[in-house]
């Protein structure tokens, strides 16, 4: 016999992912959801419990039960899904992370089963058997505390029945229409394991998807944490990283490393004769062509400000400068008039090879000292120390 228990894999898939996911905020959209998903097990119900009255039909036509039963029965599943309809419309249950109100659901289908277990004990195993399907599929959306506590409660009722009464509960299998109605329940029942396991099926479909879009999402995470906003390049934390690693590579297999700080000449005046956005239009297009000129093992990041910073592993000084000159030449022949037509952009850049004693911040204050030389040599010109 077919109960509510079949509406919890009549789910959709963007249901089964809220059932997956995070508790959400109860943005309106997400109200909406809820409550067309919520729309759909009700109705899913509603079906269920015709189902099982029409299969108490048989029975009754049979004579094995009075005809009151599958009205009883009927009736008394669409009072309790008529009652979480209207709290579900009224969204009461979106006030807690579980807006199914799942136990309180489960609880009200498990007692009405064995109220009617026991009123009609003659075709009680049908009833028993239903029950713990309702169980099953609630377990599903229920954390661990609920479906203790719903186990609890319908070993008191079990409880009730088995050792509280000595009621015959049985299956009728008399007549050729009694064992067509028992054959039905028990095919229904199979029928709510199958759905069982199409939705078991379709929520591991969702977590393997989710966990893909995890890792894709988690991947963006780590590479936003790792550039710099307005340019593009790497953010002062993470090209410091490179730079250790760097360090620590060129030692271990004895092989030379240069780096360059880059400054561009007379930013401030950038700034204030022309607006801070111009000034960002020209440090992104900096970055820009300087990542379109350098090779695919150096690492560019934003120092600071106007500053930037080039690691150039594997390189020697004098083919580190000979780079270096060529980039502050594509920088200072850029057309900059799209900005503004009086625009004129150089840089200056103090360039260095790593020494058996430096540290990142003594190998940093070496390119320092140099960016500084440059710029006393009046700027647009390439320093080395």
């Amino acid at each position: 016999m077919s109960t509510a228990a079949t509406s919890f894999p009549e789910r959709n898939a963007a249901e089964v992912a809220d059932v997956v996911s995070v508790p959400e905020t109860t943005a309106p959209e997400v109200k909406a959801r809820r409550a067309r998903q919520r729309r759909q097990m009700y109705i899913a119900q509603v079906a269920s419990y015709s189902l099982g009255a029409s299969v108490l039909l048989l029975y009754a036509y049979d004579g094995a039960v009075s005809m009151v039963v599958p009205s009883l029965f009927w009736l008394s599943g669409l009072l309790i899904i008529g009652t979480f309809t209207v709290l579900s419309e009224a969204g009461f249950g979106d006030r807690f992370d579980d807006h199914y109100l799942t136990v309180y659901q489960i609880s009200a289908h498990m007692a009405l089963q064995l109220v009617f277990l026991l009123a009609v004990p003659t075709i009680g195993v049908t009833f028993l058997a239903v029950l713990f399907l309702i169980f099953a599929f609630g377990t599903l959306r229920m954390t661990s505390s609920q479906a203790v506590l719903t186990w609890g409660l319908a070993t008191c009722g079990l409880a009730s029945v088995f050792l509280g009464s000595d009621l015959p509960i049985g299956l009728p299998v008399a007549t050729l229409l009694q064992r067509t109605a028992s054959m039905l329940c028990f095919v229904l029942v199979i029928g709510q394991c199958a759905f069982l396991g199409l939705f078991g099926a379709t929520l591991r479909k969702v977590l393997y998807r989710r966990s893909i879009e995890l890792k894709a999402a988690y991947q963006r995470i780590e590479e936003l944490a790792e550039l710099d906003e307005l340019t593009g390049s790497y953010n002062r934390r993470c090209i410091m990283r490179l730079l250790d690693a760097e360090i620590e590579k060129s030692r271990q297999d004895s092989t030379p490393c240069a780096i360059a700080l880059f400054d561009l000449d007379w930013f401030k005046r950038i700034n204030d004769a022309h607006g801070h956005p111009v000034g960002d239009e020209v440090l992104r297009t900096f970055a820009i062509t300087i990542f379109a000129n350098i090779r695919a093992t150096d690492s560019f990041g934003r120092y600071g400000g106007e500053e930037f910073l080039l690691l150039l592993p594997d390189t020697p000084g004098d083919v580190a400068r000979r780079m270096l000159e060529r980039l502050r030449g594509i920088v200072a022949d850029l057309d900059w008039s799209a900005f503004s037509p009086s625009i004129r952009v150089t840089i200056s850049a103090g360039v260095v090879t790593l020494r058996d004693n430096d540290t990142a911040d003594s190998f940093l204050a070496r390119a320092d000292s140099a960016l500084y030389s440059a710029k006393a040599q009046g700027r647009n010109c390439i320093a080395t120390g």
